[in-house]
């Protein structure tokens, strides 16, 4: 793809990532290509929906964001509302999104202008809901604190309005997760959980996570959830702090849609989409999530080493009982020829490449 418009998220806070964005600026006037940086941290920029934050950047055709596994889910908040590639810089700490490292970002931009980046998809997340979700002033003051602003509530699609019973579809897409959590610190979220339509169980609990397999590595995982491959489809579900014995993850089908209503006995809770308030929902209230038709297009620059990555992460390899052992050999060989039976599988890159 060429490259005409770029939206650039920058994490200013990260005396790194502001050098980024000088050399991100400078490709862009070198190419004559128009660059509109997107400040979504400032207090005083107007919270907007991702779709029109596109908008007022110029509806870029490639969002760069420089920074964490934080920035670049603002940045793919805004670039699914219109179709645009997302090119994540590497400059957090533990994240699983961003892949290019700060020194590759110029060979990154002129890969994707030339048509030789290649495009990785991940699947999203939507919600229908009983009611558009509103954010009371005394709540956001309390969940908001030290944030800064919190997004507007999600917008209702607009879409033929289905019979009674349906809810209304939410313009949102999660690439990590869409959680329910509780209000009050003694009082916790209680929710019947559906399943393709289906009551399973129902849950108290400190709150409740629906994620893709992209967000399997991010608040289910700390809740005990566990890893999924980012390549596939699938919608997870995690109590997170449940009174209940049954304490597991569910892994639903990807055309599985996961409900959730509240408890009348419950207290208020709130609602997250990619660790951003979106909205309260009272006693009675639900929310339907479910695979969205959108999905985040990542820019690479190399084929995805998702096992590598998770391994260097959290250090697997430093156990106290291998050290004896060394460093493990490959089990495949990707820098030999593939054997015919293999051709089709997803196989790790060269060493070299990595």
């Amino acid at each position: 793809m060429s490259v005409h418009r770029v939206g650039l998220v920058v994490h200013q806070g990260r005396s790194p990532s502001v050098d980024a964005a000088r050399s991100v600026h400078a490709w862009c006037q070198a190419h004559g290509v128009v660059c509109t940086e997107i400040d979504v941290w400032s207090e005083d920029h107007e919270r907007r929906s991702g779709r029109a934050e596109a908008h007022a950047a110029g509806d870029p055709d490639l969002v760069v964001t420089l920074g964490g596994d934080g920035t670049f889910l603002r940045g793919a908040r805004i670039a699914v509302k219109t179709g645009a590639s997302v090119l994540g810089v590497d400059l957090g700490k533990v994240g699983f999104l961003t892949e290019v490292a700060a020194q590759d970002v110029i060979a990154a931009l002129d890969a994707v202008n030339d048509g030789h980046a290649l495009v990785e998809e991940r699947m999203t997340l939507t919600m229908r809901a009983s009611r558009q979700p509103e954010t009371p002033a005394e709540a956001e003051e309390m969940l908001c604190y030290g944030r800064g602003p919190a997004l507007p509530p999600p917008r209702v699609r607009p879409v033929e309005t289905p019979p009674d019973g349906w809810g209304v579809a939410l313009d949102v897409n999660a690439l990590n997760d869409v959680v329910v959590e509780k209000l009050a610190r003694d009082h916790q979220v209680s929710a019947g959980v559906y399943i393709a339509g289906r009551l399973l169980a129902s849950y108290s609990a400190d709150a409740l996570a629906v994620a893709t397999p992209t967000g399997s590595t991010a608040y289910c995982f700390a809740a005990g959830g566990p890893v999924l491959s980012p390549h596939m489809d699938a919608v997870v579900f995690t109590p997170i702090a449940p009174h209940m014995t049954f304490n597991r993850t569910v892994v639903a089908a990807p055309d599985e849609p996961v409900a959730l209503r509240i408890l009348p006995h419950s207290g208020r809770a709130a609602v997250s989409i990619d660790g951003r308030l979106r909205g309260v929902l009272d006693p009675g209230d639900w929310i339907g999530v479910y695979r969205a038709p959108q999905r985040v297009r990542l820019i690479r620059l190399r084929p995805t080493d998702f096992y590598g990555r998770l391994r260097d992460r959290f250090r697997l390899t430093d156990a106290p009982a291998t050290a004896g052992d060394g460093q493990s050999a490959p089990f495949f060989r990707p820098d030999a020829p593939v054997p015919p039976d293999l051709a089709g599988l997803r196989m790790p890159p060269p060493a070299a490449a990595r």
